[in-house]
């Protein structure tokens, strides 16, 4: 990829050749890599919806020859999905156990996998 000359501002910084960028896009073949099973779902303007989680959920299912299955009860291969907090819903939940919660993005849940034998856990 071609750079363009440094800024006069900071000899040290190189740019993007962005006219390359403007005609080929941001795809780079010498980016690509293997993984080991990642799907990724989203609304590019950031929508929410029902539709987002049953297609991240048919990815889970496509990536099960790789790994993607949660089956290996010794290491715990943790295959899943991670959402948006759905805030109506967490404070209807919340509020049925008497918790009030803060304003949506000011809190947080967490998932924890414990020992299946009860003097451990």
């Amino acid at each position: 990829m071609k750079k363009l000359t440094t800024p006069a501002s900071n000899p040290s910084v190189q740019l993007p050749d962005l006219e390359h960028i403007a005609t080929h896009g941001l795809y780079n073949p010498q980016n690509e890599h293997d993984s080991c099973g990642v799907g990724v779902v989203a609304n590019i303007n950031g929508a929410r919806s029902h539709r987002i989680i049953d297609q991240a959920l048919e990815v889970l299912i496509n990536l099960g020859h790789r790994g993607a299955c949660g089956c290996d009860p010794r290491t715990g291969d943790g295959a899943g999905i991670l959402i948006q907090m759905p805030h109506e819903f967490m404070t209807s939940a919340a509020a049925s156990a008497g918790i009030t919660l803060p304003p949506a993005g000011k809190y947080a849940a967490g998932m924890v996998f414990l020992p299946v034998d009860d003097g451990l856990r």
